[in-house]
């Protein structure tokens, strides 16, 4: 017996080994997880918006009220989109720029795609249109404007100047966007006798145009990151600092695949509450859908673009406000009418008069204050008070 005792130890002493090696390796998980929670959950600050995800989640449970539901909802998805931007930028540090640009232009708009899907799921094509209508304004008047003016106020003894390449191609996409959209409203203009073949020829004119939209998007993408992006790249001041990536590909992509879900849930809650919220609030539909919604969701990229504006960086200002409008226009417009095709919904491009002709001059007015080249706090000026006063148009909207 005393000779199988050392034995019976050396087996306690493995076996107390490997639950040491496993214990170990499971705090480190623990640890990493932890590490990986702080810096991609609360590494902002927008983390103080963090609260209204759990928030929302329990007023809906709970039945607090639509209005309760969509202000904490429209919070959360502020925080949560601009924290999709910083992990697409992660996995661009591993994939390299080409594929890691195709991602950030995939899920750089995620919230208004996300919203987009489940508006049309729900056959709420007017909010679904407003929406949209509303990103691509904000960001050609509200974050363009807000950026231009503060930048030229902080540079007063300087020169701002910008690549008008980016500008022009970026405009040329935008003002094919408009065509497509004015076609089919003018062609309703244009027969408003025979109504049933007018909703007919607006319908198809509208799938035919949203093909061509999505071809000249992804010719667009292919031009942006392979024949021509010298024009779209970092100053050379930019590239000389090298940046590390904080977290690792694979968590990059799992945080990004959860907050996507987070995005869809917050967004549903969106979607269901905010024609009843607006009843309650005393506003139309209209002026929640086009200007509260749009300005939540791009509030990130409203606060990272003044920053640039103010650092004397306005390409980088540029890239951000004219490439996200020019993506929803020609991406996530024709996308929606494409999905809806599919499903058998109605979605077409006829945006209404008023809706339309607002864009139509938003557009415009991008377009004279980009050709140039150069920048002042009067032209941010103008595009500030232009988006205030398309804001009280809607605001004293009845629908």
């Amino acid at each position: 017996m005393g000779s199988d005792e050392p034995l019976v130890f050396r087996d306690l002493e493995i076996n107390g080994g490997g639950a040491t090696a496993t214990a170990t390796v499971r705090f480190g998980l623990v640890r990493d997880l932890w590490g990986n929670l702080l810096k991609v959950v609360f590494g902002t600050k927008l983390a103080v918006l963090f609260p209204a995800i759990p928030l929302a989640v329990a007023a809906d449970f709970y039945n607090f009220g639509s209005a309760w539901t969509l202000g904490l909802s429209l919070l959360g998805l502020a925080h949560l989109a601009e924290r999709v931007s910083f992990l697409t930028e992660q996995i661009a540090f591993f994939t390299g720029p080409t594929v890691g640009g195709l991602v950030n232009a995939t899920c750089g708009n995620a919230t208004e795609l996300i919203l987009a899907m489940l508006a049309l799921h729900q056959n709420k094509i007017h909010i679904l249109k407003f929406s949209l209508l509303g990103s691509i304004l904000s960001n050609l008047l509200l974050v363009l404007g807000t950026s231009l003016l503060f930048g030229g106020l902080s540079n007063l003894n300087k020169q701002q100047t910008f690549n008008p390449k980016v500008a022009n191609v970026s405009s040329l996409v935008l003002l094919l966007g408009l065509l497509c959209q004015m076609l089919p409203l003018t062609s309703r203009f244009a027969s408003p006798s025979a109504k049933l073949w007018t909703d007919l020829f607006v319908l198809e004119l509208s799938r035919t145009c949203s093909i061509i939209m999505l071809i000249a998007y992804l010719v667009y993408v292919f031009f942006q990151l392979k024949t021509h992006n010298q024009f779209f790249g970092l100053p050379e001041e930019e590239e000389d600092d090298e940046e590390m990536a904080i977290i690792g590909l694979w968590s990059s992509f799992g945080w990004l695949v959860g907050m996507t879900i987070v995005i869809a849930v917050l967004s549903q809650y969106v979607v269901d509450t905010i024609e009843e919220s607006s009843q309650s609030w005393g506003v139309s539909v209209s002026f929640m859908s086009i200007i509260v919604l749009p300005i939540m969701g791009n509030a990130a990229e409203h606060a990272g673009s003044v920053i640039f504006a103010v650092k004397n960086k306005l390409d980088i200002t540029l890239g951000i406000a004219l490439g996200s409008a020019a993506q929803i226009s020609v991406f996530v417009v024709p996308l929606s009418v494409a999905v809806g095709w599919c499903l058998g919904i109605k979605m077409d491009l006829d945006f209404g008069l008023i809706q339309t002709a607002s864009l139509a001059f938003a557009i415009v007015l991008t377009l004279f204050t980009l050709q140039d080249g150069n920048s002042h706090y009067i032209k941010g000026m103008v595009l500030l008070l232009s988006y205030v006063a398309i804001s009280f148009c809607f605001f004293y909207s009845n629908y």
